[in-house]
């Protein structure tokens, strides 16, 4: 959705003419309210808040499937790690100490 000159508001005039605003969208319109020159905040209609959250919680259910069938499609193809390995490989990725060796204090 692209936005218009109108529907960007400073927010001395927001203040000023909230309640229009508000119903403007209510309506549908979405406002952006800037503060010093710069993108402050939206001002958008509840329904359609709650419409774009349904929808990043339903893009994420669809990135969590997306990752289990590769897991699956991983396993498949015989591209697994037992748990130590995987635990060995992931501490050498961070550069930790393996489990159960811990460093000696002096002191």
């Amino acid at each position: 959705m692209g936005f218009s000159a109108s529907d960007v508001v400073p927010f001395t005039q927001a203040r000023a003419n909230l309640s229009e605003l508000a119903d403007q969208a209510k309506a549908g319109a979405e406002k952006i309210i800037t503060k010093n020159g710069e993108s402050y905040v939206a001002l958008i209609d509840a329904d359609r808040l709650d419409y774009y959250h349904r929808l990043e919680r339903e893009r994420i259910h669809l990135l969590l499937i997306d990752d289990a069938r590769r897991g699956i499609a991983d396993i498949e193809a015989g591209r697994t790690y037992g748990a130590d390995a995987a635990i060995a490989q992931l501490q050498q990725r961070r550069g930790a100490a393996p489990i159960g060796k811990v460093a000696k204090r002096r002191g």
